[in-house]
């Protein structure tokens, strides 16, 4: 059998802590400008950039390292109107009856509703999809673990990422999602995790004060 082998730990940079800090500190101070918009401009963003963000989004932590994730970005005009389509039309059922008066209360402070322009004028949508198995060099399928976890935490990267090559973002789930996979030709064994929207926000962009609302540290954090 073949001893597992690790590779030395020779990537890793220790800051003095006073750094540490500084760095802490500078990465808030710049993730808490990462706003959720649905005012984007048709300006548009190089595929180098969305590719090295989808990248650094490949290296998150996930079960057993299969890497349970699948990335389509989308820049096509014709399939961004046809994803803008479907999506607005299980938006409308949405809103005209199949969601809860409780739900609809909670969205209102954000005013959303089934109409979806974004969807056809940002320049880049990326729809993320879940992998059950993963397809092995021998043709084999193996099984993933972790899956939702997994796909989640690559999610978050991408998110962080694209926020600091200087793009805005929205994050998206329309209910049900199964329209993405046909028109994003993707396998049976893969689910639509999310749909996320990329790009400049335009100039009349605006963030619903409910949104600016985030919880205090001693709401969301216990320490021991």
């Amino acid at each position: 059998m073949q001893a597992h082998k690790s590779k030395a730990l020779d990537d890793y940079i220790e800051y003095p802590q006073a750094t540490m800090a500084q760095r802490a500190d500078d990465w808030y101070e710049q993730i808490k400008r990462r706003h959720s918009i649905r005012q984007f401009s048709s300006r548009s963003v190089p595929q180098h950039i969305i590719e090295t963000c989808i990248k650094a989004a490949g290296t998150a932590p996930n079960g057993a390292n299969h890497q349970p994730w699948h990335f389509v970005a989308i820049s096509s005009q014709n399939v961004k109107r046809e994803v803008r389509e479907q999506a607005e039309a299980h938006e409308r059922r949405f809103y005209e009856g199949s969601a809860s008066e409780e739900w609809l209360t909670a969205l209102k402070p954000l005013g959303t509703d089934a109409e979806k322009p974004y969807l056809e004028t940002a320049p880049w949508l990326i729809a993320i999809f879940s992998q059950k198995n993963t397809q092995q060099d021998s043709g084999k399928k193996k099984q993933n673990y972790y899956v939702h976890e997994s796909v989640g935490i690559a999610t978050g990267f991408l998110i962080a990422a694209l926020h600091n090559a200087g793009l805005a973002t929205l994050t998206h789930t329309p209910k049900p999602m199964s329209f993405l996979s046909k028109i994003c030709q993707r396998p049976d064994d893969e689910r639509p995790y999310m749909l996320l929207v990329a790009g400049y926000p335009s100039e009349d962009a605006t963030v619903p004060y409910h949104a600016l609302k985030k919880k205090s540290l001693d709401e969301i954090a216990t320490f021991m």
